[in-house]
């Protein structure tokens, strides 16, 4: 599920002018951090933050938001106990250098990619996989190393390797902190626009305009197996991406940025069950988010990375050739959707993608700047903007 959207909302909401320094000091003790030295490539160094500055200020920021799928604790009784780790939400965030646009990419858990060695804290390392479903990077570092550390480590390598984007940061959020986020907001409308039924989370939704609770609104961001549905992750990946644009309106609507109490209690569920590397901290985040203050929500930009079906094996997907552009477009800052491609999506199913050959696994890097990519549909989806969360329902 979507547990990638606690941090992106967190670098929303940091951008407060006036409470954000104190806001970053007394949640600063949320965040756990994760030491990844070694395991993957550092990204460039920056200055120090210090009150509002952002310190990569000019460059910019791709962070790599993974939710994980823990299943001890609180988190064993929203999805059941389990010893297993995965990441079945996986989502490229890129903010330009100029901070007048985000872009938030999802990566199919069943994309077959090439998983490079990865390297654990102790040393070891697996094998590289050739040709092996994108959410294995997480459960192979899991298995290697047994930390958290180990598995976004290998995530975070598979990343790089597969797209030639490079990661300078790394989330990983729980089932827990998305569920504790949306009750801070008490709840969040959005349209469901036939019945969504399943009975592996419980989901059980009306047509219509909905307001959903976090116990649901995780039900919805986790379900897969919706009756009617074809069961794959693409329908899920779509619903994530509703639901997000969904709770960043209520967000916007409720003033949250302005209301102080209000603002720590969603900061509070936000970052309570975030996991990020050492140099992504609460204070580098708030920088991060009050410079992107006079963003408009027509400049942020979901989508699913352009995919069909994989010849050798039909409930597997292989990125076809737009997810070179997409891709090279972002490791070069430039807009990877143009304006006039955008649209609203649908929630639950769409029409199937045109199988197509997969992209290559080698790192994209073009000497010469590429023009966005013409073609964006996403598994029967267009991408589309943050302002499309304005839309009512039937509309």
């Amino acid at each position: 599920m979507t547990r990638g959207v606690a941090l992106g909302l967190t670098a929303v909401l940091l951008a407060t002018a006036g409470a954000v320094a104190g806001i970053a000091v007394r949640l600063g003790g949320n965040v756990q951090h994760i030491d990844l030295g070694g395991m993957v490539a550092e990204p460039s160094s920056a200055p120090s933050s210090t009150g509002l500055d952002d310190p990569g200020a000019g460059s910019a920021a791709t962070i790599l938001l993974l939710g994980s799928d823990q299943r001890d604790g609180a988190n064993a009784e929203i999805g059941g106990d389990a010893d297993t780790m995965a990441s079945d939400t996986v989502i490229v965030a890129h903010i330009s250098a100029d901070r007048q646009r985000v872009e938030l990419v999802s990566i199919p858990r069943d994309s077959m990619v090439r998983i490079p060695a990865c390297s654990a804290v102790d040393g070891s390392t697996s094998r590289p996989r050739e040709r092996a479903q994108f959410n294995e990077a997480f459960s192979i570092g899991w298995d290697l190393g047994g930390d958290i550390a180990t598995a976004a480590a290998c995530a975070w390598s598979a990343v790089q390797e597969n797209t030639g984007v490079r990661i300078d940061h790394v989330a990983v959020v729980d089932f827990s902190g998305f569920q504790q986020m949306i009750d801070a907001i008490d709840g969040v409308d959005i349209c469901i626009p036939t019945a969504m039924k399943d009975r592996y989370t419980g989901l059980d939704l009306g047509p219509g305009e909905q307001r959903l609770d976090g116990v649901v609104a995780t039900q919805l961001a986790r379900s897969r197996h919706i009756e009617g549905s074809d069961g794959s992750d693409l329908n899920r990946i779509g619903n994530q991406q509703r639901l997000l644009s969904a709770v960043l309106g209520e967000v916007l609507a409720k003033n949250v940025l302005t209301d102080v109490p209000e603002l720590l209690s969603f900061l509070s569920a936000a970052t309570s069950s975030l996991t990020t590397d050492g140099a992504l901290n609460v204070q580098r985040i708030a920088g991060l988010a009050y410079s992107l203050r006079g963003l408009d929500r027509a400049q942020i930009t979901f989508m699913t990375i352009p995919n069909g079906p994989d010849p050798a094996d039909r409930n597997r997907v292989v990125w076809t050739d737009d997810a070179d552009a997409v891709w090279a477009a972002m490791a070069q800052d430039l807009p990877v959707v143009p304006a006039d491609e955008t649209s609203t999506p649908d929630v639950g199913g769409g029409p199937e993608a045109t199988p197509s050959m997969p992209a290559t696994a080698a790192a994209i890097a073009p000497a010469a700047p590429v023009p966005a990519p013409t073609h964006t549909r996403a598994a029967g989806r267009e991408p589309f903007t943050g302002a499309d969360i304005t839309a009512t329902c039937g509309a």
